[in-house]
């Protein structure tokens, strides 16, 4: 027979799984790991938002915490969590240079409820804990209010209030999947209270502000254009705006959506003219001015935040853009403008005109700037501009001649469109007219607007949005941050402005067909594109639809959709006021509806029987089934027959119960024996 020495097998611990482990922990064990699990899921989507240190030290404490719960040692002392709560705070400071705003806000909420973790001794601690979580949750809808944010805090908000039911629980008793059955149901019960609030509570002014609430690192165009800063943007797949057209949509070569005009070049950058004109600068081309041909467009924006005041309006609207909360400015140069910048989704209607007219105003009312280059930059394309007013007929003077002679060079000079031109040196337009021959919309756009001043003509870069592509699902015309898009204006003598697309003379097919230049698909898209070559696509689609039912109904619930609902109730000129009766009303409504019901209830059953349905209950999901006729002395020979002492305390107080009943005078009040149950230890049956 053969003999096994002792350590040739590991300890049956050790064999056993990660869940078996876990369940052999103590209940108040498993307990705080699910609460530290919880706050985890809570302040993962901030990870991105906060200092690097903030994630770290947060990490580092809930894992140690856990570490303590898990092999039952003492928690760390005052003197611990004083000293982390020291470094903390210096921390936030040297991050954020403060300590208020919403970013250095958010970075203390998430470390105070961290640090509070390592002071759960009491059931006040978890309550501290339970209303910090809530809060730190909150605070995710500062970053963002999307359908993915609101689903992942709608699982810890259940989290949290399972946590919160099992600190009413008695300790070990009842299970944590009863918590959050029981969570679960408060939930179910609030969301009626929570869908009338939402639609009924007047939309007011915030009563107060968040300051520092500059959104860097959003996805937009920029106030400036640099080799590469339109090409950061067409490698991005989100949204820049959706749009739903009420009558035809227009056709592909007219989808041009005008932001920025950029008017000022300095051999590297283009700006603005607005700052050095300043407010005069709006007469340059007010949208009054503008003449509309042929049928209006008319459709509605809805605008992704971007921290950007610029109205995005398909070219060119004849009217400010209007919807709830939009105050909208003419900047000249066909440009709206909002009075704040756009942090927020933001919906309007706009009435444009795909074929216009600008102001006929003479050559001598047009700002020199328009003409401008700066010295010593691009001098062979100076020389083109030379040549090619030597070789056409009408000379300098024919203009459109000269703008019809560089779009053919563009055309057949072998110039490509790609994203990845490389790197330009000093000379752009040199580079791309004579060398490289290839880039993307804004060296095609700059350097042909560099041509244009050089042989005198005004000219200027606008920035945007070209093209787009529709969602069968919602009828949404989706433009994303890949259309983003840079052309030219020209000044034609009896046409004013006239807009010029250089990169459609380069790649027809990204303006015409809006064949854009798009990187190479990620994993997921190409594995979906591997299964169905359109299962991606339709994937997307249904998904942005569905987004876009949420920005519209949750999002973009204003107080003009308020009123629009009590005048569907009745009311003819609603108003805040009347939101407010009508809430009211509706709380009384419920209040009386739930007061009878209770009544209601009580009256159907007697109160002692009641409660001692709801002891033989308590017995039977842990574990003790007893027959619905018991009576509570023959309950309190069960329990003590079945965990002996241990349901001293229980038996005790059924036998008070029954003398609550059947004594002629009895010692206590049947509430009173209620609140005296909700404190007993309650005994663990095997």
């Amino acid at each position: 027979m053969l003999s096994t020495s002792p350590t040739s097998n590991p300890p049956a611990a050790a064999q056993r799984s990660p869940l078996a482990r876990l369940a052999a922990l103590p209940r108040d064990a498993r307990d705080t790991l699910f609460l530290l699990a919880v706050i985890g899921w809570v302040v993962l989507p901030q990870v991105t938002r906060l200092p690097w240190w903030c994630t770290a030290l947060t990490a580092t404490i809930l894992v140690w915490r856990g570490v303590l719960a898990v092999r039952g040692a003492a928690l760390p002392g005052t003197a611990w969590v004083l000293g982390l709560l020291a470094v903390s705070i210096g921390a936030t400071l040297l991050s954020h240079r403060t300590l208020l705003g919403r970013d250095a806000g958010v970075t203390l909420i998430v470390l105070l409820l961290a640090l509070k973790t390592l002071e759960l001794r009491a059931r006040r601690d978890a309550f501290v804990v339970f209303f910090l979580g809530f809060f730190a949750m909150l605070t995710n809808f500062f970053f963002s209010q999307s359908l993915v944010t609101a689903g992942a805090m709608l699982v810890g908000l259940l989290g949290l209030l399972t946590a919160l039911v099992n600190a009413h629980m008695p300790v070990g008793r009842p299970s944590l999947a009863q918590a959050a059955r029981t969570a679960g149901w408060m939930a179910l019960l609030g969301a009626p209270i929570m869908a009338v609030l939402f639609m009924l509570f007047p939309r007011l002014a915030p009563l107060w502000g968040i300051p520092n609430d500059g959104m860097t690192g959003r996805s937009g165009l920029s106030s400036t254009m640099q080799v590469g800063t339109v090409a950061q943007l067409a490698l991005e797949e989100g949204i820049a705006l959706r749009v739903r057209f009420e009558g035809p949509v227009p056709a592909a070569s007219d989808l041009y959506f005008r932001g920025p005009v950029l008017s000022t070049f300095d051999g590297r950058e283009w700006r603005p003219l607005l700052p050095r004109l300043g407010a005069s600068a709006s007469a340059l081309l007010p949208p009054t001015g503008l003449r509309g041909l042929g049928e209006p467009v008319r459709y509605t924006v809805t605008l992704e935040p971007n921290n950007r005041p610029w109205l995005l309006v398909l070219d060119a609207a004849t009217s400010a853009p209007a919807g709830p909360g939009v105050e909208a400015v003419p900047g000249g140069e066909l440009q709206w403008f909002s009075t704040r910048p756009v942090t927020d989704l933001l919906r309007y209607s706009v009435v444009s005109h795909v074929d216009w007219r600008a102001a006929e105003v003479r050559l001598a009312g047009v700002p020199p700037q328009y003409r401008e280059l700066p010295p010593s930059y691009n001098p062979r394309t100076l020389a083109l501009a030379t040549e090619l007013m030597r070789s056409v007929p009408g000379g300098a003077a024919d203009k459109p001649a000269l703008v019809q002679a560089a779009i053919d060079r563009l055309r057949t000079g072998g110039y490509v469109y790609t994203l990845e031109p490389g790197v330009y040196g000093e000379h752009t337009a040199d580079e791309f007219w004579f060398d490289r021959k290839a880039g993307f919309c804004e060296h095609i756009a700059s350097a042909f607007v560099v041509l244009m001043r050089g042989m005198d003509i005004p000219a200027r870069i606008v920035t945007g949005y070209q093209g787009g592509e529709p969602n069968a699902l919602d009828g949404y015309w989706v433009v994303r941050q890949s259309d983003a898009h840079a052309w030219a204006e020209v000044w034609l003598a009896g046409r004013g402005w006239v807009r010029i697309d250089p990169t459609a003379a380069v790649s027809p097919g990204r303006v015409g067909a809006l064949r854009r230049l798009q990187p190479a698909p990620g994993a997921f898209a190409s594995a979906l594109g591997t299964v169905s070559p359109g299962l991606a696509a339709s994937v997307r689609q249904a998904w942005e639809a569905v987004n876009n039912r949420w920005n519209q109904w949750v999002l973009n619930y204003t107080q003009s959709k308020q009123l629009d609902l009590l005048r569907h109730l009745g009311f003819r000129s609603p108003g805040w006021e009347d939101l407010s009766f009508v809430l009211i009303a509706m709380v009384v409504a419920a209040a009386l509806v739930g007061a009878a019901w209770a009544r209601w209830e009580r009256s159907r059953q007697d109160p002692w029987l009641r409660v001692l349905a709801g002891v033989r209950q308590r017995l039977a999901k842990a574990g003790l089934e007893l027959p619905p006729a018991s009576g509570p002395r023959g309950m309190a020979d069960a329990v003590t027959n079945r965990c002996g002492e241990q349901a001293r305390p229980l038996a005790d107080w059924l036998l008070r119960l029954e003398a609550q009943r059947y004594a002629p005078r009895p010692a206590a009040s049947l509430s009173a024996l209620q609140r005296e149950l909700n404190r007993l230890p309650w005994p663990v049956f095997r």
